[in-house]
């Protein structure tokens, strides 16, 4: 895909993200966490609605603007906080981790499109800055955008691309940081 086409990491992989950094580092939850997770790391590409109003792509609020940025990430995971957070005292020890947990997983998804070969790069710093970013290294194939072109020959290339350069690097974290996890908690016992 060109520098110039427009783009993503597809939904499932970002979805996926925050499913292994759940499994990987966040302690046992109910399965509103796992869809309140999974939707996070989804959420920023919610800027493509702008492309029917009429938000040109390289506006800091079009696509791989603001809403892919850290400080939606802070913002984001705020408001996680105040709506499903609600009994977690406020700036304890405990507060703290489930922010840092909401903060990364959004931002997961800027840092998966800051990895794709293709768009106009993503905008960590917006709204204080306008430059887009992407990595030295592109390895993931840039997702169409649009339903119908994803389901296509083109979609179906770029899921295989990402089941090798995000999931099953992403499985691999999951799994030995249960391992870990699991032996730490057997070494505490003994």
């Amino acid at each position: 895909m060109v520098a110039g086409a427009r783009g993503m990491a597809s939904a499932f992989s970002h979805a996926f993200a925050a499913v292994a950094l759940v499994g990987g580092i966040a302690p046992r939850r109910d399965w509103r966490f796992w869809v309140l997770a999974a939707g996070s790391a989804a959420l920023p590409d919610a800027d493509v609605l702008g492309f029917a109003v009429g938000i040109p792509y390289e506006s800091i609020w079009g696509h791989r603007g603001f809403t892919h940025s850290l400080v939606f990430a802070a913002l984001w995971a705020g408001l996680v906080l105040f709506w499903e957070f609600r009994n977690t005292p406020r700036f304890t020890p405990s507060w703290w981790r489930i922010w840092t947990f909401f903060f990364l997983v959004t931002a997961s998804h800027g840092v998966l499109d800051a990895l794709t070969n293709g768009g106009l790069g993503v905008g960590f710093f917006a709204p204080f800055s306008a430059t887009r970013y992407f990595f030295p290294w592109t390895p993931i194939e840039v997702s169409p955008i649009g339903l119908r072109s994803f389901f296509s020959e083109t979609g179906m290339r770029v899921i295989s691309n990402e089941v090798v350069s995000v999931w099953l690097p992403l499985a691999g974290f999951w799994l030995l940081a249960s391992l870990v996890r699991l032996l730490w908690g057997r070494f505490r016992k003994a």
